[in-house]
């Protein structure tokens, strides 16, 4: 008789995430929730678990409690970005996931609204209006025919492509393997970035931050930018030097960001916080790190981390796995 499988699930439920993973999983093995519950009782399930399917798995597990998991071979992720997640404190022969894609359409809608903001002067005529001056005349910027340029063509690129095609951009993008089944108007390898660079009117980074991307874009590629480009970060804050970002804010005033990924956002009892003035600044548009924060998002996550857990207990392909080697040395 085949043994029971057992999913584990560390990140905190309610009714709803619990009918979720029922729904998903319920047929195909056994679920132990382990939020509130006592350390003797989640160290037994992890040593029993096949799989786990978490969020912050530091402030969720026991300390250590992997290394005594001598049958968990699958960690599947609520969030889509891994950079939060500490791979030495999980065995080498245990497979990592994120969750790709699940937040990618309402994160999409935002870079539209950012870019549309941006190229309509939205903030700045609404500033002028409020202050008396009826400034009409000044000609805001179409995205009919221009080059939106797509740093990592994952979920989030692909949804923001989706969106950008029927204004009219024509959609630039790079990604590891320099090929896509999605509709673009040209695709590259990341060797390609100063291309990419070059000829977008509006470049939406969308790529995870690992140790390759740490720091991609610096003063180097942004002067490789347009003039009066439009730079949009909804992926992380250490994908962008923030000095050099700030710098070339200054010295070209015509050059635009939207900044939904910071780099010192509040955690662990810190605040937020820039290094530099950006604030300052009218040719900069920021939101708080919540352009994937819309009604419906979380369950919807959390029953795409189900489904990605429920095809690795029957052995097909799995979406987002890690690769260590991106993150070695990282933290």
């Amino acid at each position: 008789m085949a043994q029971e499988r057992l999913v584990a699930v560390s990140y905190p439920v309610d009714g709803e995430y619990t009918a979720i993973n029922d729904e998903v999983l319920g047929d195909v093995a056994r679920l132990s929730f382990l939020d509130g519950r006592p350390r003797a009782d989640q160290l037994a399930a992890l040593h029993q678990a096949d799989a786990l399917i978490g969020w912050q798995l530091d402030r969720e597990l026991p300390g250590g409690a992997l290394a005594d998991a001598p049958r968990l071979a699958f960690i599947q992720l609520l969030s889509a970005g891994l950079d939060g997640v500490d791979f030495t404190a999980i065995p080498p022969g245990i497979t990592v996931a994120g969750n790709v894609g699940a937040y990618a359409d309402p994160i999409a809608e935002h870079v539209m609204a950012m870019t549309l903001s941006l190229c309509k002067h939205l903030q700045a005529e609404h500033a002028a209006l409020a202050k008396g001056q009826f400034q009409r005349g000044v000609m805001s910027r179409t995205l009919r025919g221009a080059v939106c340029g797509i740093l990592g063509f994952g979920g989030i690129g692909q949804a923001t492509a989706r969106l950008m095609r029927p204004f009219g951009a024509r959609v630039h993008a790079v990604n590891r393997s320099g090929q896509t089944s999605a509709p673009v108007d040209w695709i590259g390898t990341l060797g390609d970035l100063d291309q990419l660079l070059a000829a977008a009117d509006v470049l939406v980074i969308a790529i995870p931050l690992t140790t390759q991307t740490r720091g991609m874009i610096g003063a180097r590629e942004l002067a490789l930018m347009k003039p009066d480009a439009i730079l949009v970060n909804v992926a992380r804050g250490d994908i962008v030097d923030e000095q050099a970002l700030y710098q070339h804010l200054v010295a070209n005033p015509q050059f635009c960001a939207a900044i939904d990924a910071w780099w010192h956002e509040p955690a662990n009892g810190t605040g937020f916080r820039t290094d530099y003035p950006f604030f300052d600044l009218p040719n900069l548009l920021g939101s708080p790190h919540n352009s994937g924060d819309v009604p419906g998002v979380l369950p919807f996550a959390a029953r795409q981390a189900a489904e990605n857990t429920r095809r690795y207990l029957a052995g097909e392909g799995v979406h987002g796995v890690a690769s260590r080697a991106d993150y070695t040395g990282f933290r």
